[in-house]
């Protein structure tokens, strides 16, 4: 019984090691090639009293032209991908002739409307900065402008979805009074309709609860499941030591560390451009993973070390964020929303690792050598070669 019981415990182990190796492998595999999303568009409009309006998009031309949108999480997923890459290194001007010729069928396609009358468009200017870090999608802003009547009293927009998704909201402008009002933040997906924005009076805040529910979505997601920099922080802390008090004490320093450089970020008090912050996280997710390998216990130093790599994935957290909007009335309720949803993002990468490896194996002598030293490996070729790709593209 004896020898069984040794057969057993010794396949479980080796399959235990194979799907990690698999898993992270994989994470090599669809991710480390100019790994980048299709970020949503935003869109600005501003209704004046003077009776002109105006439209600002910004979004990702490259993306509109090559018909990458919001379905692909990673561009390289597209069937015209290489299509996407040469245009997103052409310089400004470049880009610029190519969509020229796209003007009209945009703006057959993206749609206004004042009391459910649609509206004639016009692109008036076309803002594209030149190709800089390319990891990062380039932004363009596309503008068109109008005139509405003062009797207008609801104001709509459509933007398709084989474009990308987008968030719309909108601003009453009365320059004579120096008076302005924006709309809170509509997020629309799945090809829809805003709803209409009252241009009649003051816009109804946005209540409370929904402010909450709202922001603390938005940072699950960023965690769940766009963020796989930080899942993988997550699982190389959860691989040192799978004990409470030695998680508790890593991911409560990982917390305080990014709750501060975010708040700081979108406070506008730091700012660091996304061609370091970007490396860097990479960076922390290959050392994180390389001193898994030596290290058999918490130290303090690691809690340094992971407090300092937290003040770098706030930093991250505040890029995703002020893509995202803040309302003005709710700042401080959106901002600690968000990291709640953060954290919850965290607690549930960790309870999955838990559930999937730890209770079945963390009181098994060999945890070290099959479980952290494969797992740590895999994490942290991923980690380098993401600093590598983030550097040199």
């Amino acid at each position: 019984m004896a020898y069984i019981r040794s057969i057993i415990m010794n396949i479980a182990r080796f399959t235990v090691q194979y799907a990690i190796i698999i898993v992270l492998s994989s994470l090599i595999f669809t991710n480390s090639v100019v790994a980048d999303i299709v970020k949503p568009a935003l869109v600005e409009i501003s209704v004046n009293t003077n009776g002109s309006y105006r439209v600002e998009v910004r979004a990702s031309i490259e993306a509109m032209l090559t018909g990458i949108d919001s379905r692909y999480k990673n561009t390289q997923d597209a069937p015209n991908a290489e299509d996407y890459d040469e245009l997103r290194v052409l310089q400004a001007d470049e880009l610029e002739e190519i969509f020229t010729s796209f003007h009209q069928q945009f703006i057959n396609e993206v749609k206004l409307k004042f009391d459910n009358q649609l509206a004639p468009l016009q692109i008036t200017n076309v803002e594209i900065p030149e190709p800089g870090y390319t990891k990062v999608p380039r932004i363009s802003v596309i503008t068109l402008d109008g005139k509405i009547d003062r009797s207008v009293k609801t104001i709509s927009w459509y933007y398709p979805a084989r474009f990308a998704d987008n968030a719309v909201r909108v601003r009453q402008v009365d320059e004579n009074n120096e008076k302005w009002h924006w709309s809170q933040w509509q997020w629309l997906r799945n090809d829809q309709w805003s709803k209409a924005f009252s241009l009649t009076e003051v816009f109804t805040e946005q209540s409370l609860s929904s402010i909450i529910v709202t922001y603390v979505g938005a940072g699950f997601d960023h965690i769940l499941p766009k963020g796989l920099d930080h899942i993988l922080f997550i699982l190389g802390i959860f691989l040192l030591s799978i004990k409470i008090r030695p998680l508790l004490w890593q991911v409560t320093m990982f917390t305080l560390a990014h709750s501060i450089t975010l708040s700081l970020s979108m406070l506008n008090i730091i700012s660091l451009p996304a061609s370091i912050v970007e490396p860097l996280i990479a960076l922390s997710i290959a050392y994180i993973g390389i001193e898994n390998i030596f290290a058999h216990k918490l130290q303090t130093s690691r809690l340094i070390i992971v407090f300092l790599f937290g003040l770098l994935h706030g930093m991250g957290f505040a890029s995703m964020l002020a893509d995202f909007g803040m309302p003005a009335n709710a700042f401080a309720s959106a901002l600690i929303s968000f990291n709640i949803g953060v954290e919850l993002g965290q607690l549930t990468v960790i309870a999955v690792a838990f559930l999937t490896v730890g209770i079945w194996f963390r009181h098994k002598a060999w945890y070290h050598n099959y479980i952290t030293v494969p797992g740590s490996l895999l994490i942290s070729a991923v980690g380098l070669y993401w600093t590598y790709d983030r550097i040199v593209f």
